[in-house]
């Protein structure tokens, strides 16, 4: 007994020893947690960027002092309700940004906003917080690049230097005022080395003076450039110098190259061409541009011209200087390549165009989905006092029907915009293609074999199933209409791991493990001035009537705000292959079963409903749809008037019912003041927006469900009961 007792005290003293470690690690953690960021707020508290700490579930920890002059939020306790001013939708952006840094380390983003282009980044600090940036347009952008980065001085009357461009200040050092402080054995000697005077002292440089306008010029230093043994002409410095130029004759004849104005251009030899065939896109004759150039018409600036070049798509910046040669005017072309430039700014008119469009659908989506949700309402109330014996019930169908293929094509327009709703889950690709596979061959047809191949140990993917299969059967139908006469469509699924960033087409893929899905179809192929334009909205290969341009866009929107990738490669005549990546998930391990969800009865029900709602026939529909299942309405046209209501406090609610965008007050705003003296009231919020505008408001109040407009009769009452089961459940 004494041998039995002594044991049992020696294992109470293991485990409390081990309740100790483990107690003193996790206050250990804890404290590394708090060093952790009380060291980034000290870092950061003077950075002049906007920079905000959040935990993992987006929480402010700590703004320094940028963010807190440029986002003067009060109350905002989310990143998310930090951005909601600026930003229409910050919640998906910002769910993919941290699920992208959570993997690879950081993330970063150019967006459009309402007041502008910013950029935002995020850094993984630590195992449960995140360091984010927000950079406005102004930071960020590059400045124009200069279109000659060799040291160059502008020099007027007298010698008085007029400008020093960076790369001569970095030469020289403080800008001088007369060239002789510069070069002090005056008068230059022009295509020869001379002495000048620079950070270091006096160093050898080859000058290379030429002709500006009204009385100035412009002179080139050269540091570390051997002077030319012969210079018969006097041009033979050109092939010394590290920056594309070229020489023109007064009418825009190429008399002279340099080795990288040859590289840039792609042509061996381009002397005795004119320019304008080698280089397009001023918007006026380039012979008139030249003209003006070579008579000292005008000011003399750069000038972005796309290089006529059969492989890739390369942009000059060019501007144009004048000389003189045995007394006549020639032109001195100084050229750089300005391709990354033209990327960056077609990225950004891309953003204009994707925000202009969100914003678009946004608006057309919220009154039409209130138009649809009183035409299909007040068609299931018709519907219910007429069976199939009926004569007007096929018409009834009909009008059900056509209003909610009118409620897909809105979601189509939202899905590009990136604003619809989405339900993301972990799933395994390979399970819901199993579970499309009898839809797409069908949709395919007879004439078209359709085959699907997978990787046996295939990762998880985190997405809204429903609209994954859109965007699949999008594809496969596009891979169909390309073979009138029959083929082949191939579905395949692998695993890639990326240990590069993968560049291509204005997209930079970050590297980290992806799952691919290639639709591969043997048809006619795209040409290749379509095939960078397949995306964009209302835009189709098909002929008139045979497709509304919706279909690839909506694919593009879904999986951009699913935080994936998407690219198609076509050669004519030889079929057309669009991927997709999807960053991969582990699957988590499944946890308890959680409390069954109240179902909704589908009896009679008893409670009382405060409706607000500012469309009359919204309303009118979903009054007589709740009285219909047993509850008691009260009604009110707009927030103002449900607080009137509410001031009887005699009355008593169940449930709060509500639109959220109308006049005056939203919904989250009025049922947060209603919620102080009703606690206990839970609502139902129905919206013709996406639920993720208002994500963050309505996670600030309790007990709250979304119902996305247009919805059925049953989807409004099965709701509203569920959420009444809820209530009398707690």
């Amino acid at each position: 007994m004494t041998q039995a007792r002594l044991a049992l005290g020696l294992v109470s003293l293991a485990l409390g020893g081990v309740a100790l470690w483990l107690g003193l690690g996790m206050i250990a953690a804890r404290r590394r947690g708090l060093r952790t960021r009380a060291l980034i707020a000290e870092t950061t508290e003077h950075d002049p960027t906007p920079c905000v700490l959040t935990d993992a579930e987006g929480a402010i920890l700590h703004r320094n002092t940028a963010a807190r002059r440029d986002f003067p939020v009060s109350g905002a306790d989310t990143l998310a309700g930090l951005l909601q001013s600026r930003l229409a939708s910050p919640g998906t952006l910002l769910m993919r940004l941290e699920t992208r840094a959570a993997r690879a380390g950081a993330a970063v983003e150019d967006v459009v906003t309402r007041e502008g282009h910013i950029r935002l980044g995020v850094h993984r600090a630590g195992e449960d917080a995140y360091l984010w940036r927000i950079e406005r347009a102004g930071d960020m952008v590059p400045r124009r690049a200069d279109p000659v980065p060799l040291p160059m001085i502008t020099v007027g009357r007298n010698n008085a230097v007029l400008f020093m461009n960076q790369a001569a200040r970095d030469l020289v050092g403080e800008r001088a005022r007369t060239l002789d402080r510069i070069c002090p054995d005056l008068p230059l000697r022009s295509g020869a080395v001379n002495d000048v005077s620079t950070r270091d002292g006096l160093q050898p440089c080859l000058v290379v003076e030429l002709e500006g306008t009204a009385g100035r010029r412009e002179i080139f230093l050269l540091p570390g450039v051997a002077a030319p043994e012969r210079q018969p002409d006097g041009w033979a410095f050109f092939d010394e110098l590290p920056v594309p130029l070229l020489k023109l004759s007064a009418d825009g004849t190429v008399t002279l190259t340099n080795r990288p104005a040859r590289d840039l251009l792609g042509c061996e030899e381009c002397v005795d061409q004119p320019l304008s065939e080698m280089l397009e896109g001023l918007g006026r004759p380039l012979v008139d541009w030249i003209a003006d150039a070579a008579a000292g018409r005008g000011t003399v600036h750069s000038e972005f011209l796309r290089v006529k070049r059969k492989e890739g798509e390369t942009f000059a910046q060019v501007t144009l200087n004048r000389a003189r040669e045995g007394g006549e005017t020639v032109l001195i072309a100084v050229m750089h390549d300005a391709t990354e430039l033209k990327s960056l700014e077609a990225q950004f008119v891309q953003s204009q165009k994707m925000q202009a469009i969100g914003q678009l659908a946004g608006g057309v989506a919220h009154d039409f989905n209130n138009l649809l949700t009183a035409i299909t309402g007040h068609c299931d109330l018709l519907l219910l006092r007429h069976d199939q014996m009926d004569a007007d019930y096929n018409d009834l169908v009909q009008i059900n029907q056509n209003a909610n293929r009118a409620a897909a094509l809105v979601s189509q327009l939202l899905a590009y915009s990136r604003k619809q709703t989405l339900r993301p889950e972990i799933m395994d690709l390979r399970d819901a293609l199993a579970d499309l596979t009898h839809l797409l061959d069908r949709l395919v047809g007879e004439k078209v074999e359709m085959s699907l191949s997978h990787d046996p140990a295939l990762w998880s993917i985190r997405a809204d199933r429903r609209q994954l299969e859109q965007v699949l059967m999008n594809l496969v139908v596009n891979a169909r209409d390309a073979m009138p006469g029959g083929g082949a469509v191939r579905i395949v699924t692998e695993n890639l791991e990326l240990e590069a960033p993968l560049v291509r087409d204005r997209a930079t893929v970050a590297p980290g493990r992806y799952v691919k899905v290639s639709v591969e179809d043997d048809g006619t192929g795209i040409a290749p001035d379509k095939l960078r334009k397949v995306f964009e909205p209302f835009f189709t290969t098909k002929r008139v009537g045979e497709g509304t341009g919706l279909g690839l866009s909506t694919a593009y929107g879904i999986v951009k705000q699913t935080g994936g990738f998407i690219f198609a490669d076509s050669e004519e005549g030889r079929g057309t292959t669009f991927f997709l990546l999807f960053p991969a998930f582990d699957r988590p391990v499944p946890a308890e079963a959680a409390p069954a969800t109240p179902e909704a009865s589908t009896g009679s029900a008893e409670g009382v409903v405060l409706l607000v709602e500012d469309e009359a026939p919204v309303r009118a529909f979903a009054s007589r749809a709740l009285q219909l299942r047993g509850f008691t309405v009260v009604e009110a046209d707009s927030a103002e008037d449900a607080l009137d209501i509410l001031a009887d406090e005699t009355l008593r609610i169940d449930v709060f019912v509500t639109d959220v965008v109308m006049p005056g007050l939203d919904g989250p705003t009025w049922v947060q003041e209603a919620l102080r003296t009703r606690p206990d009231v839970r609502t139902v919020f129905m919206s013709g927006y996406a639920e993720d505008d208002f994500a963050d408001a309505q996670a600030r109040i309790a007990h709250s469900v979304f119902l996305s407009k247009p919805f059925s009769l049953t989807d409004l009452t099965d709701t509203v009961q569920r959420q009444l089961a809820g209530a009398g459940g707690g």
